[in-house]
This record gives structure tokens, sequence and C-alpha cells, in this order.
């Protein structure tokens, strides 16, 4: 098993604190009118977040040995996808607003 080292740690943290940074400027700079693709585009990714849990799900949890990491990589997995649904729900409440009443 491999360790943290204080230099990966710190590199590990510049890369969270410059990617939430960067994602806030992303967003709040984006019109009204395009926040029904960005939401759209935002499930796809968590779409992604759900591949990679079922990776690391099965990864730790093939030998039978549950360890910290198989249990967080399963929450995960729920989370992803009750996130992934109900993206994909408000999304379409969204588009049905847009549609053009008959009458």
């Amino acid at each position: 098993m491999t360790q943290l080292t204080t230099s990966a740690l710190i590199a590990s943290i510049t890369v969270l604190v410059l990617a939430i940074f960067l994602g806030f400027e992303l967003i709040s700079k984006v019109p009204p009118t395009l926040h029904t693709p960005l939401m759209s585009g935002a499930n796809a990714i968590s779409g992604i977040t759900i591949v990679a849990a079922l990776m690391a799900s099965n990864t730790q949890l093939s030998g039978g040995n549950k360890t910290l990491a198989g249990i967080l990589a399963c929450v995960a997995l729920a989370l992803a996808t009750i996130n992934c649904v109900g993206g994909f729900m408000v999304t379409g409440r969204m588009l049905e607003m847009f549609k053009r009443k008959e009458g």
C-alpha cells in the first residue's frame, strides 16, 4: 500500500482548489439562456462518475474484501445515481416549460 507524501497531498489540494475556483468562475459567467444545456452537460458528467464508481466498487469488492474504499465506492455509486436521475428529471421538467400548449 502506498503512502501519500506531503508534496503529493499539497499538489492534490492545489488541484482541488483550482478546480473549485475555475468551476465557480465558469458557471457564474454563463448567461441564463444556456442554463438548460449546461445542466444536461453536468448530467453527462454524472454519468461518467457512475461508471467510475462502478469500476472502483468492482475492484474493491471482487475479492470479497469489504474495505473502507469499497464501501465508499458503493456510497459514491448510490449518490452519483441519485444525482444523475434527479438531474435528468429536473432538466425534463424545465424543457416541458418551453413546449407550446395546444389549444
